[in-house]
């Protein structure tokens, strides 16, 4: 595992970068300009910063190519997305990059696909129960999932960001509870159980209690990743298990938007930023969450490059229709329960206050400005 993450980091460092494009698109879509053919882009929502972005850099990566290309978001709405899919396919679409809402729900749009020959590259999220998808871009999700528990252990004070034991660590107990992500997204189970592989050893040894008690992927997750559910959540959390006068010492959260619902939670609990704040993770750099983590509200999330991964996602389309094999680096870990879904896996960084700017604002990802700097 520890040489095949070289090599993806290797990799990943490799690629070019493409121009960082923020803000989104009106509507629910919009289809590009191009002297080439059309290639359908079916995004899951706009509800989330990181979506638009993503939905931005595949367009601008495919139109740089040549293409046409239908961007479409499906506000978190399934039978909207099979919809947008199916128009696409109408419209003649060469070939479709999909980030799914729920991976299991797209078998017969993608037959349909099939039965035109359009290739069909899987976006972020395992599209799942299928042949019907061709290839796989997505970052290397277990990674991110230990990346999240090392930012939580390096904010108790116990690791370095790499899981390296620190010098003179606190002895503990520390309490923390866990959120995971949407069960219908296999990409939250890659980082609940990277998470809990680098947690199990500290759980065991005592030195990390779970004082609710709620350990199991079900029982922490998120429905779509919402962050009013999470906020619920850790509402009831509090109340049920914290009202003996015990603190809540850090919470995992699998991403940005969970954590500020968390955070949410925790105020409304009288909880303030300062020496008993607790320690939580997040992912994908959304603007908010950095600057959460900048004043202290957040101690970390996971940046993965939309950039570079729509940068793999486009290229693996035009490959295909060109004729030629893309580009993988992963061919065993991601089974759709169908088959093994040819993959590249570009690789994460977690990103804490002390590296916002080389991470976030030197790689042109964020302006200062936009972060307040």
């Amino acid at each position: 595992m520890k040489l095949k993450r070289i090599l993806v980091a290797g990799l990943a460092a490799g690629a070019l970068a493409l121009t960082a494009c923020a803000g989104g698109t009106s509507g629910t879509g919009s289809e590009g300009e191009g002297d080439g053919g059309l290639i359908g882009v079916a995004m899951p929502t706009k509800s989330s910063e990181r979506w638009i972005q993503d939905g931005n850099a595949v367009k601008a990566a495919l139109e740089e190519q040549g293409y046409k290309v239908d961007l479409q978001y499906a506000e978190d709405d399934i039978p909207t997305q099979v919809s947008q899919i199916e128009n696409m396919i109408t419209k003649g679409a060469e070939a479709l990059i999909v980030a799914s809402i729920d991976g299991t729900t797209l078998s017969e749009v993608l037959q349909t696909a099939a039965d035109s020959d359009i290739p069909v590259i899987a976006y972020d999220r395992l599209i799942k129960g299928t042949e019907n998808v061709d290839y796989y871009a997505t970052f290397d999700n277990e990674l991110v999932g230990n990346q999240q528990a090392w930012t939580v252990l390096n904010g108790l004070g116990l690791t370095d960001l790499e899981g390296n034991a620190l010098p003179d660590a606190p002895a503990g107990p520390f309490n923390v509870e866990l959120f995971a992500g949407s069960l219908d997204d296999n990409n939250a189970f890659f980082f609940f159980n990277g998470a809990m592989d680098v947690f199990k050893p500290f759980i065991d040894d005592g030195t990390l209690v779970v004082k609710s008690g709620q350990t199991d992927i079900e029982q922490a997750a998120t429905l779509r990743w919402d962050g009013e559910e999470a906020q619920s959540r850790m509402e009831n959390l509090i109340t049920a298990n914290y009202s003996d006068g015990s603190k809540v010492d850090a919470v995992l959260s699998p991403y940005d938007g969970i954590s500020r619902g968390i955070i949410g939670a925790l105020t409304d609990a009288g909880y303030s930023v300062g020496e008993d704040w607790p320690i939580i993770s997040g992912q994908d750099a959304e603007v908010d969450s950095v600057k959460a983590i900048l004043s202290g509200e957040q101690f970390a999330t996971i940046f993965k490059d939309t950039r570079e991964l729509a940068k793999v996602a486009a290229g693996m389309a035009v490959d295909v229709l060109n004729g030629d094999e893309p580009e993988v680096n992963d061919t065993e870990t991601y089974d759709n329960d169908v088959k093994v879904v040819p993959s590249y896996l570009l690789a994460p960084v977690p990103v804490v206050k002390d590296n916002v700017e080389s991470a976030l604002v030197d790689t042109g990802y964020w302006t200062a400005a936009e972060l307040g700097l």
